[in-house]
């Protein structure tokens, strides 16, 4: 089974989600990343059981941000010192952050795989007492 994307977006009080795929009318909420997580299974599992549809685990769904909204989450990120450590100018990153522009395909990846990568060498480490 391919992944199912959903959009998730930043709100008050949590996250909200829905289909990418206009043919599946799923949406949800959650408080936390990982309950409206739990959530879109739930609510794609019910929609699965009345159109006789197969069940998915959290492993079949893919979790889309824009820029800012995975900024405006995850502001532990330094935007600039991330663009620094991939190369990318602060001021072309701000406007990312900001919503002010809107970054192509090859600067989504090149920030994602930044942050990827950094992920990769914190999950690593081992810190002395």
């Amino acid at each position: 089974m391919s992944k199912i994307i959903f959009i998730v977006e930043k709100t008050n009080d949590g996250f909200s989600a829905f289909a990418e795929n206009e043919e599946l009318p799923i949406a949800t909420s959650g408080d936390t990343m990982i309950e409206l997580k739990e959530n879109i299974v739930d609510a794609y599992n019910s929609f699965a059981e009345i159109k006789g549809l197969d069940e998915i685990t959290i492993d079949n769904i893919t979790i889309q941000l824009d820029i800012h909204q995975l900024f405006e989450f995850y502001k532990v990120i330094n935007a600039s010192a991330l663009g620094s450590r991939i190369g990318m100018d602060k001021t072309l990153i701000s406007q990312y952050v900001n919503g002010h522009k809107k970054p192509g395909t090859k600067q989504v990846n090149k920030i994602l795989e930044g942050i990827k990568q950094l992920g990769k060498e914190l999950s690593s480490l081992e810190l002395s007492i």
